[in-house]
């Protein structure tokens, strides 16, 4: 036989005698790499291996193009990088934690695209399932690595912001701009759909007031047991209640709900490409996976020194926690859903909007908040449900608003600059606003001196030491 390559008909020679020959090359026998049958206008080929290293690199180049070269917010991506050299270099926590929320914000936006390739290969179950499993994953890592660091209220405030921000702010501004471009009739929803999502909302506001009363009440029966024993009951309820609503929309609302989510992955994909959709999946399912994996491990690398220059930022920017967690940190997993949010409202596809930021607000509240009170259960943390009562007052008004506002079904640019006027209130409300929780910030200077005047006025104290008493039995 000869060992150069050869050009045979399919006509003239069956596939089992090339097996035959296959097998039986010099080539075989003595061990070396098997050459690679291939098929082209009807007649096979041998490939030699160094060819498929070659199409292998072509591939890896391919990928590597499509994923990271091929969107304009990855020029943010060396902001990662930056940060780590920064945090080792000086250890300046402000720049750390800018740097950070910088770097962390392409890596998310591109989190999203690898789920939705993933999807195509899944089908609309699993693909339905992944888009709710990594939709708000960037807030799911923060929130795990501050639980591992003790921080419980900038979780609270974080996943409260992640709330906020899709409600006011993104609503707000899909509203407006899809009002001002399309002017010549009326914009309109699925009320049915917000409806639901709006009684989901409400539950969750319900699940977090009663522990924020009984605590203010002083009615627990356990004093810091009840709280939280309450508090871990209503997350699994809501994790019932919300795994109930995914069969509801996969199973009961199938075709509206996976006829929404293919135009929203069109959409995207025009978004990107800068032509009128694409349905094909532009990765292959492995090097989907990869990137999946890559684009996680990087995001828990940064959310690590994201965490951890908190505080510092906070010091050196004299800015409360508060509004770093509930302002500044829901940018880094929100920034591709705002702007996806106010596209597809500009092209008059409300539906999609409202699953963007209502749908992600239902999500944060009945399955990213009981997740991470589940969480910090198994870690031994102590997180619960009492988001304090200035907090969860905000929340509860936001939820009322929004679900006036979308009652009747419509939207126009009025309500969207009325949505982003609240969201302006609530932002200087938390600039101004000092947490008095042990993890949230320190007490103001005033409330110390409150609390001493009232403890000097209702007992009668006569040293120092008796005072230090009173603060440890207290």
């Amino acid at each position: 036989m000869q060992s150069n390559v050869k050009m045979n008909s399919l006509d003239d020679r069956s596939m089992s005698e090339l097996e035959e020959e296959s097998l039986l090359t010099p080539e075989a026998e003595s061990g070396k790499p098997k050459p690679v049958l291939g098929l082209e206008n009807g007649h096979t080929f041998r490939v030699s291996p160094s060819f498929g290293y070659k199409n292998l690199w072509n591939g890896v180049y391919k990928s590597i193009k499509t994923v990271v070269f091929s969107n304009k917010l990855n020029l943010l991506m060396p902001f990662g990088p930056l940060a780590i050299m920064v945090h080792k270099m000086t250890g300046h926590k402000g720049w750390v934690f800018f740097l950070s929320m910088l770097g962390i914000t392409p890596l998310a936006e591109r989190l999203g695209y690898a789920t939705e390739q993933v999807a195509f290969y899944t089908g609309a179950t699993v693909g339905g399932l992944l888009n709710v499993t990594f939709g708000n994953s960037t807030e799911m890592i923060v929130s795990i690595y501050a639980l591992k660091s003790g921080m419980t209220r900038v979780v609270q405030l974080s996943l409260l912001g992640s709330i906020l921000s899709n409600m006011l702010l993104v609503l707000g501004c899909a509203f407006f701009c899809g009002g001002l471009v399309i002017r010549n009739k009326e914009q309109r929803f699925d009320k049915a759909s917000a409806v639901v999502n709006s009684g989901l909302l409400l539950m969750a506001v319900m699940s977090l007031l009663f522990p924020s009363v009984l605590l203010y009440t002083h009615t627990e029966v356990h004093f810091g047991k009840s709280e939280l024993a309450l508090s871990r009951f209503s997350s699994c309820i809501m994790l019932v209640a919300y795994a109930a609503f995914l069969v509801f929309q996969l199973k009961g609302q199938q075709k509206t709900y996976f006829s929404a989510t293919e135009e929203e992955n069109q959409a995207m994909d025009a978004a990107d490409n800068g032509d009128d959709g694409n349905e094909e999946p532009q990765i292959s399912k492995w090097e989907s996976i990869i990137w999946l994996s890559i684009l996680t491990a990087w995001i828990s690398i940064l959310s690590e020194h994201l965490v951890d220059a908190i505080q510092g930022a906070s010091i050196a920017w004299n800015i409360p926690i508060s509004f770093i967690s509930v302002i500044l940190l829901p940018i880094i997993g929100n920034a591709t859903e705002h702007a996806s949010a106010i596209i597809f409202a500009m092209k008059d596809k409300l539906d999609i909007t409202l699953g963007v930021t209502i749908g992600s607000s239902t999500q944060i509240s009945m399955f990213g908040i009981p997740f991470c009170v589940v969480i910090g259960w198994i870690m031994g943390c102590p997180m619960d449900l009492n988001f304090q009562i200035f907090e969860t007052a905000t929340l509860f008004i936001t939820v009322i608003v929004v679900a006036f506002f979308l009652q009747e079904g419509t939207s126009n640019y009025f309500k969207g600059l009325l949505l982003i006027l609240c969201y302006l209130i609530v932002a200087a409300s938390f600039l101004v606003h000092e947490d008095a929780s042990p993890e949230g910030g320190k007490l103001s200077q005033l409330s110390i001196n409150s609390l001493l005047h009232t403890i000097f006025s209702s007992i009668k104290v006569k040293t120092l030491e008796e005072v230090r008493k009173i603060f440890n039995i207290i």
